[in-house]
Parts: structure tokens; C-alpha cells; sequence
């Protein structure tokens, strides 16, 4: 009786593993990692609002997953802020991965007139003095 007890309990573990862990992959390639979501959504916002950025200058702000690879010295998650004042350039941030530290990449998305979007790394109005690149110190 103790044998058919443990062959049940394994075989449940098994078959929960077979489901729980791919089902866990799947979420993560969807949805990106949690807990890289919830660094970013905790930090960014403070540090938008310690820089004098009100949601009233802001048109939009959220959590984005980047479709590549980027500086290893940051965590994969980026957040964007699009001002209201400059609707077309998107404005992205990073978390250091060493001191959980918010910088601005030095990349923008900028939005044509003809509805391209290029990356720019020039001066824009909410340019920061000391940018990061998000694509140096990457492996390819």
C-alpha cells in the first residue's frame, strides 16, 4: 500500500512539473519576466517624478519587453514614455542590474510624418545629459 501511495505522489509531481513548466515558458516569453516588469514599474515612475515629469506632461508610460538583445549591464525590460508635448519620439529607460539605478537610453523612436518610425540618438527635448547605450556590451 505505502508503494502505490509514493508511485501516485511521483506520478502527480511529474505530470505537474510536465505542465508547470512549460506552461511557466510560454508566460515568460509573452509576457517577459516578472520580475524584471516590477523593478521597472517600481523605479522608473519615482524616478520620472523626482525629474519633474507629472502625468500631466506625460502622454503615455508602461513597461515594454524589447524583441532583442541589449546591454548586458541592464535588465532586459525597458520602460518607454511618450511626453504630450513631443507625441512622436519615445523615450526609453533601463534599471542597472548593479545598484538598481534608472538611466535614459540614448536611443529615441522617432515617428515620421510618413508613419516610419527610425531610431535617433541626438538631442531631443527630454535628452539627458548622461544617456546609456542600450545596444553596446551585448552578446551577439
Amino acid at each position: 500500500m505505502k508503494k502505490k501511495k509514493i508511485y501516485i505522489t511521483i506520478s502527480i509531481l511529474i505530470a505537474v512539473i510536465v505542465i508547470a513548466v512549460p506552461m511557466g515558458f510560454i508566460y515568460g516569453l509573452n509576457n517577459g519576466n516578472p520580475y524584471t516588469k516590477y523593478i521597472a514599474n517600481k523605479y522608473v515612475p519615482e524616478y520620472l517624478e523626482e525629474k519633474g515629469y507629472t502625468d500631466e506632461k506625460i502622454e503615455e508610460s508602461h513597461y515594454v519587453e524589447p524583441k532583442y538583445l541589449i546591454n548586458k549591464d541592464f535588465y532586459h525590460g525597458h520602460y518607454m514614455v511618450i511626453f504630450k508635448d513631443e507625441p512622436n519620439t519615445t523615450y526609453y529607460y533601463g534599471i542597472t542590474k548593479k545598484g538598481k539605478q534608472v538611466q535614459q537610453f540614448c536611443e529615441k523612436d522617432i515617428l515620421s510624418s510618413d508613419g516610419v518610425t527610425d531610431i535617433f540618438k541626438g538631442e531631443t527635448k527630454y535628452s539627458e545629459k548622461e544617456c546609456k547605450n542600450s545596444l553596446d556590451n551585448r552578446d551577439l
